[in-house]
């Protein structure tokens, strides 16, 4: 009996401290939250990445928050002779990988411990040993890997769809029930049944469009598999917005429900300043 009692105060104790553990993560991220960037560092991001001044100010505010937390959990690695991740590397991939989570604080990247950054293209090895060029990586095991250059090109050209940030961040958020399929973790058991209906069919028309040699919206890339699919999707959804709400209306407002922001809007809202302030 009193073995019994050992136990269950011992689980006792393991729930106590996991508890504890969690309030103070939840209190830590919390005051990390309410603070903002300051005017230096959002100049930065501005400079670095130009989609930033058509983001709405509440969506900003939140991803300005989830970025301090971000920075502060997450270390950043220099890989293949880079010198360092200064600050301006750090917020260029802070602020599309925590855009994607502004709304959706539940998917915060608990898996992602580091982020390793190449000062260009890198070469990995498959599973056969095969070598191979890449320009980033998502791994479900708590790593993404990013080639600088690519970072900069992606993030200065907000309008070209192709943002490797957005696009590895994305197979993060694929990647949070531990499954790499193109399905990430929906709110109600019935968005799934949504999100299918959507997702499978356009996925299929997308491969034969690709297959035949039709240029559409979406980079090419995105036929590898549902995967890639998403990732490609998020990207496009995000820079190229309006053409793909004209192309692709079925996963366009899934992402607007998923994301929890319609960023056609942005673009609207932008120009109709930039008219105002002329």
């Amino acid at each position: 009996m009193s073995g019994l009692w050992l136990l269950f105060g011992g689980l006792i104790c393991v729930a106590a401290i996991v508890f504890w553990h969690s309030w103070r993560v939840r209190r830590r991220r919390q005051a990390l939250r309410a603070l903002r960037l300051d005017a230096r560092q959002r100049e930065i991001v501005v400079e670095v990445f130009p989609l930033w001044e058509e983001i709405p100010e509440d969506i900003r505010m939140e991803t300005e928050g989830w970025m301090h937390v971000f920075l502060a959990e997450k270390t950043f690695e220099p890989c293949g002779g880079l010198q360092e991740v200064d600050e301006t590397m750090r917020l260029a991939i802070a602020a599309p990988a925590c855009l994607l989570v502004a709304k959706r604080p539940q998917d915060y990247y608990e898996r992602l411990r580091s982020i390793l950054v190449y000062p260009d293209a890198f070469r990995v090895k498959d599973e056969w040993g095969v070598e191979d060029i890449r320009l980033g990586e998502s791994w479900g095991h708590g790593s993404v890997v990013l080639a600088w250059q690519t970072v900069k090109q992606g993030d200065l050209n907000p309008e070209d769809g192709l943002n490797v940030v957005l696009h590895e961040f994305a197979h993060q958020i694929d990647q949070e029930d531990g499954a790499a399929d193109g399905v990430p973790e929906l709110e109600e058991v019935t968005d799934y049944g949504k999100w299918s209906e959507a997702f499978l069919p356009a996925y299929d028309d997308f491969c034969e469009r690709v297959n035949k040699g039709k240029r559409t919206v979406m980079d090419d890339y995105g036929a590898e598999s549902p995967a890639e699919f998403f990732a490609v999707a998020t990207e496009t959804f995000f820079e190229r917005a309006k053409k793909f709400r004209q192309e692709e209306p079925e996963i366009y407002e899934e992402l607007v429900r998923f994301y929890g922001m319609n960023p056609a809007e942005w673009v609207d809202a932008g120009r109709r300043a930039a008219r105002v302030s002329d």
